[in-house]
């Protein structure tokens, strides 16, 4: 389908104009997220048909709440790629996607696995659930800035949720493989794979705010029908299972660690300069790791290994033993990732010691052809950001 979508979008020119904080020059068809959201919608018709997975389809008016919030949130993500819209009208329409889950469908986070206590009131649970899936959502959608970016991450990321609540199903209940979680995690999976061959660089799709919008969306959906689905008091009565307790409300954070932090310090940077939390800027992690000297290659690379460090770390709490391997792998990988992340900064002191270990130039011309760090400040690549 998504070949489909840029045939379609490069032969009737269905693409918007370079905005101003927009670096490419070419324009690109936005329509990957059209063709991920079609993905979904035949994936759940053909899941309905099998009977391996009518547990799932049981609870119809949950399934209508996922493809009504679903078809809102890309209707608003095609409407903001060609249109621009305000801020506040896409926060009004993220809000409307979630309270379609949480009043509907019955998605809510109605229990956190801390000491066995639930959320305290029904005003609490729909107050967090709102909060969750619209934060999921902006954290999905403030990393989309490189070739393959969001697409990759939500790879690895619904790879390692869809394994988690594939294994604490069969923990929770042994007679059954599947619900919700797992095979909403295993559709994004495939969106997301479906996707990313036309958007790897150089990109010839982008799945643009509707495509990340609805990432983001569905792996919400995810943590939030895990937290519905388990008893704490279960895993928490074995202690063995003390740690697959905790990890219903760590890992969907952990397996999204990169775009919360990169979340966070956006809204913290704008609100800090009087600006909207959601106003658009060019200070993202990844436009930092392009001016560090990162190629679009490179820094989408580097996000990946950040993502699989944190989930599969994250992951072998619940299968490694003792659980001290996890950490072991935990901080071996993290200190490889800060190595590649940081590996530029120390290529440039290196450049900059070899400059000023140099004579000095005397005159106009001398510094004109001796001066390598002028040459090599001018000759730095253009940096360019996909939406």
């Amino acid at each position: 389908m998504s070949l489909v979508m840029w045939r379609v979008g490069v032969k009737y020119r269905l693409y918007p104009k370079i905005r101003e904080r927009d670096v490419h020059t070419t324009p690109t068809p936005r329509l990957g997220g059209v063709a991920m959201f079609t993905g979904v919608l035949a994936a759940l018709f053909i899941a309905s048909r099998i009977p391996f997975f009518h547990l799932v389809f049981a609870d119809e008016k949950q399934i209508i709440a996922v493809l009504l919030s679903a078809t809102l949130i890309v209707v608003i993500g095609v409407l903001d790629d060609f249109f621009d819209l305000d801020w506040s009208t896409k926060l009004i329409g993220q809000v409307l996607a979630a309270g379609l889950l949480a009043w509907l469908g019955g998605l809510q986070i109605d229990s956190l696995p801390i000491g066995g206590v639930t959320v305290g009131s029904t005003w609490a649970s729909l107050a967090l659930t709102l909060f969750t899936v619209v934060a999921v959502m902006n954290m999905v959608n403030f990393i989309d800035g490189l070739d393959g970016l969001v697409a990759g991450v939500g790879v690895i990321a619904n790879g390692t949720f869809y394994l988690y609540s594939y294994m604490l199903i069969r923990i929770v209940d042994q007679t059954n493989y599947f619900n919700l979680a797992s095979l909403i995690s295993a559709i994004t999976l495939g969106a997301c794979l479906g996707f990313l061959p036309l958007n790897w660089h150089p990109a010839k799709l982008f799945m643009g705010d509707a495509g990340a919008l609805l990432v983001g969306l569905l792996m919400s959906i995810s943590a939030i029908s895990v937290t519905g689905s388990i008893d704490p008091i279960q895993l928490l009565g074995n202690r063995a299972q003390f740690a697959p307790a905790f990890l219903p409300l760590l890992l969907p954070f952990a397996i999204l660690i990169v775009p919360l932090l990169d979340f966070s310090l956006a809204v913290v940077r704008r609100l800090a300069a009087g600006k909207s939390p959601f106003s658009a800027d060019r200070k993202h992690l990844h436009h930092r790791l392009l001016d560090m000297g990162h190629t679009r290659f490179h820094a989408t690379l580097i996000f990946y290994a950040w993502t699989a460090v944190i989930s599969v770390g994250s992951l072998l709490f619940f299968v490694a033993r003792p659980f001290w391997w996890a950490w072991v792998f935990i901080g071996g990988g993290l200190l490889l990732c800060a190595a590649a992340t940081l590996a530029p900064l120390s290529h440039r002191k290196r450049r900059e010691y070899e400059v000023q270990s140099k004579p000095v130039a005397t005159t106009t011309t001398e510094i004109a052809v001796l001066d390598p760090l002028d040459k090599a400040t001018n000759a730095t690549p253009v940096q360019e950001r996909h939406a």
